[in-house]
């Protein structure tokens, strides 16, 4: 989207009212559009390269882009560091702040320290323990939780102090997000731990992947009930499966991971394992769009970054508006093909081929998707 009162592309909106960040993501999200999210995966690096070269995967295809934390409690590059790359050159990131490695002393300074680099958004997760990683010796911290961090964020931005009292002098500017669950027992308490999320501060969620949509509906109705759907933006976990055999493991050994045994049995009938993860996922994301109350998707596409660009394009999520990134009002002036525009020159199939070829109903104008327009 382009904004009237965007002063250079990339660089921070002014704030409206409202909103409380000067982030293109917040505007998306404010606006109604349907957004989308990915994550980018920190390297084990310290070449900045390596970080602007993942991220330029997502180019067109991504409202904002998570930059994790030591997920799975494995040492990589920092969330921090990865965000002010990326803010350096006009992304919009979402620094992930885990509670694992940090005190509140640390913690705070590094809200202050990405909202000067000009991170807008902040996901606030508690944190894998630290034996699901490679440094097991290591010592956890967890002197915050997420909702006591969602509390610490929001004190810092709307009361202008740190956790101790002493005032700030300019407060970050940023949009709060947590991380919700919706597919595991008890899943009637599911919908009450979000509420006490929102209430801590959370503005927008990501959820676990869903690859259980009526379960996802029925959180919906519970959310609404509480009356939460103005509260709160809410962005459903989606991801390409690789394998039948994949899906198992992950089933098996990621905690909180529901994968339904139709979803098994689908992977397992198929000759290719990689696409049929493809074809299911952009099933997903069009139910998933139709579910009221549902903002948007977070797309982990996890070692499987460079499938992005044709699940979004396929799904046709986007409904032709093609999200800002560096040199995209250039490429658009210039007549540089995006990258669906390169996958169809490529006989990357979109959504309407195969839809045809398998009878699968299109997710929108196969037109529109290929030729998707900066609005």
């Amino acid at each position: 989207m382009n904004f009237e009162d965007e002063p250079v592309p990339g660089y921070p909106l002014p704030i409206l009212p409202g909103h409380t960040s000067p982030g293109r993501f917040e505007r998306v999200l404010r606006a109604g559009q349907f957004a989308v999210t990915s994550e980018l995966a920190p390297p084990d690096s310290a070449d900045p390269e390596d970080v602007l070269r993942r991220a330029r995967v997502f180019h067109g295809y991504v409202d904002a882009i998570n930059a994790t934390d030591g997920s799975g409690a494995n040492c990589h590059m920092s969330s921090l560091a990865v965000c002010a790359l990326l803010t350096r050159v006009g992304y919009a990131p979402i620094m992930q702040i885990s509670c694992r490695d940090k005190n509140r002393i640390a913690i705070q300074g590094d809200i202050l320290g990405g909202a000067a680099m000009g991170v807008c958004n902040i996901l606030c997760l508690t944190g894998d323990g630290v034996n699901a990683g490679d440094h097991p010796q290591a010592l956890p911290v967890f002197d915050l939780d997420s909702m006591t961090l969602l509390t610490t964020a929001r004190t810092l931005r709307d009361e202008h102090r740190f956790l101790s009292g002493r005032k700030i002098t300019f407060a970050p500017r940023v949009l709060l997000g947590a991380a919700e669950n919706p597919f595991t027992p008890p899943a009637q308490w599911r919908a009450q731990r979000l509420a006490k999320k929102v209430a801590a501060g959370a503005q927008f969620i990501q959820t676990q992947y869903c690859y259980d949509v009526p379960l996802l509906k029925a959180f919906m109705r519970q959310v609404e009930d509480l009356g939460l759907l103005d509260k709160v933006f809410i962005l459903v976990g989606v991801g390409p499966l690789r394998s039948a055999k994949a899906a198992e493991w992950m089933r098996t050994h990621v905690p909180g991971l529901h994968i339904p045994d139709p979803v098994i049995e689908r992977m397992a009938g198929a000759t290719d394992g990689a696409r049929e993860g493809r074809n299911l996922c952009i099933d997903l994301i069009q139910e998933i769009r139709a579910v009221p109350g549902v903002s948007g998707i977070h797309l982990m596409a996890y070692r499987q970054e460079e499938s992005v660009a044709e699940i979004i394009d396929r799904s046709g999520v986007l409904a032709g508006r093609v999200p800002w990134y560096p040199g995209r009002d250039r490429a658009a002036s210039e007549g540089i093909p995006s990258a669906g525009d390169r996958a169809a020159s490529e006989g990357i199939p979109t959504v309407g081929d195969r839809a045809a070829s398998e009878e699968i109903p299109s997710g929108g104008d196969p037109e529109t998707n290929s030729n998707r327009k900066v609005s």
